[in-house]
């Protein structure tokens, strides 16, 4: 048995439905990762995510002072967005960590994906993806846009971001705490200084 908090939109059912309560929520908001398949618990006995690492050291040094994102709504709900442009207002300040949103992708090192990616979306996510310039990232927000959410394996979704473009770094939620989205984008730069920076 194994819990894909990629596909978890935390509504608690299977924390009630386990008898034996070997399922249980926290409170810890540090659930970014770099690949997808960190994300699967239970499988082949390990019960903690394995936190997200840094980029390469060349892509840190080119985007380790500022990153700038071009953020793609795919089709999502519009929750996950919400909680990403939290990120820039005065409680967060997302700038005073050198990252900021941009309005175009010639102007951006990377892309943040919400929403599930909808058909309609992707042309639209691919043509944003050709348009920003080497080298790049991409950020994956919510259970949308890392596995489909809620729309998973619907004929008109793609099941999330990386089935059209590279993906970077996951961050999971429905949607996810923009403390949690923080620590993701932190993670990736290597600017957390020990893991409980963010607590």
């Amino acid at each position: 048995m194994a819990l894909d908090l990629g596909r978890c939109v935390f509504c608690a059912a299977c924390v009630e439905a386990c008898p034996q309560d070997a399922i249980t929520q926290t409170g810890d908001h540090r659930m970014a990762v770099r690949r997808r398949e960190d994300l699967v618990l239970g499988d082949a006995g390990r019960e903690e995510v394995r936190l997200a690492a840094a980029l390469d050291d060349r892509l840190r040094r080119l985007f380790g002072r500022s990153l700038r994102l071009r953020q793609v709504s795919a089709g999502g709900c519009n929750a996950c967005e919400a909680d990403t442009n939290v990120l820039s207002t005065i409680v967060w300040d997302l700038g005073r960590f050198g990252i900021q949103f941009v309005a175009s992708p010639r102007h951006a090192d990377g892309l943040l994906v919400t929403g599930p990616v909808t058909r309609g979306m992707e042309l639209a996510l691919k043509k944003t993806w050709d348009a920003v310039p080497e080298p790049k990232i991409v950020i994956a927000v919510g259970a949308c846009a890392i596995a489909g959410g809620p729309f998973v394996d619907h004929p008109e979704v793609r099941n999330g971001a990386d089935a059209v473009v590279p993906v970077d770094l996951y961050v999971p939620g429905c949607p996810p705490h923009p403390l949690t989205i923080l620590d993701g984008l932190l993670r990736l730069l290597d600017r957390l200084e020990g893991s409980d920076r963010l607590r």
